[in-house]
């Protein structure tokens, strides 16, 4: 078996950071995505977009410095930087379903090698549906990706051939950034892009149980 290091949370969020295009726009999903804000390379310009009303969003402010007023989608406290803007929720929204958006940053239960999104509800019983702008972002963005770990509590792949919990949107996903590799979704498959050191490509077949094109030779 393989010995390796998990990516940690940073880690991961450096890690889709350094694929965000020069001149982007950007939605953060809720949750891990949020953490991307804190590691855009310097000198990169990147408009982050938060769904509640907010363009040119800046990493989280230092502890003590936080301003309530000033908080994105997940209600953590965030800056703004020069030339940014806040406005009605309506617009947001417009902003994601007219295809405004080059990029958003997702959280997932389960993404299905075609593509297909599930992040709003995993069906238990009792729990309260949130699906909030996701299948606006969703559909909405140019590109979508995911960024979550491979693996449940439990063990189970968060990557699958169908997903069993409710659809957020159909074909959607471009790539999958986790701890342990990122993937792209093509109309072929998967196809491995990077993986962490010490993870062998046949043991990443192994935890998805799908079948996963190599990544392309440098």
């Amino acid at each position: 078996m393989s010995n390796y290091t998990r990516r940690s949370k940073d880690e991961l969020a450096r890690r889709v950071a350094q694929d965000i295009h020069d001149g982007a726009y950007v939605n953060l999903g809720i949750g891990m995505p949020t953490l991307v804000a804190n590691h855009i390379p310097a000198g990169r310009e990147v408009v982050l977009h938060s769904e509640n009303g907010i363009l040119g969003m800046g990493a989280a402010p230092p502890a003590g410095e936080e301003d309530y007023d000033l908080i994105n989608a997940g209600k953590q406290p965030v800056t703004l930087r020069p030339g940014g803007a806040y406005f009605h929720h309506a617009d947001s929204f417009a902003m994601m379903r007219g295809g405004h958006l080059d990029i958003c940053v997702l959280g997932a239960f389960q993404v299905s090698a075609r593509g297909d999104l599930a992040n709003w509800s995993t069906g238990e019983p009792g729990a309260i549906p949130a699906v909030g702008g996701a299948m606006d972002l969703a559909i909405g963005a140019k590109q979508t990706w995911v960024m979550m770990d491979l693996l449940t509590r439990q063990g189970e792949c968060k990557v699958v051939e169908n997903c069993s919990y409710p659809l957020t949107g159909l074909g959607c996903v471009r790539r999958i950034y986790t701890d342990l590799a990122t993937l792209e979704c093509t109309p072929a498959g998967l196809r491995l892009v990077d993986l962490v050191d010490g993870l062998e490509h046949a043991e990443l077949e192994r935890l998805l149980r799908l079948p996963l094109e190599p990544a392309p030779r440098a």
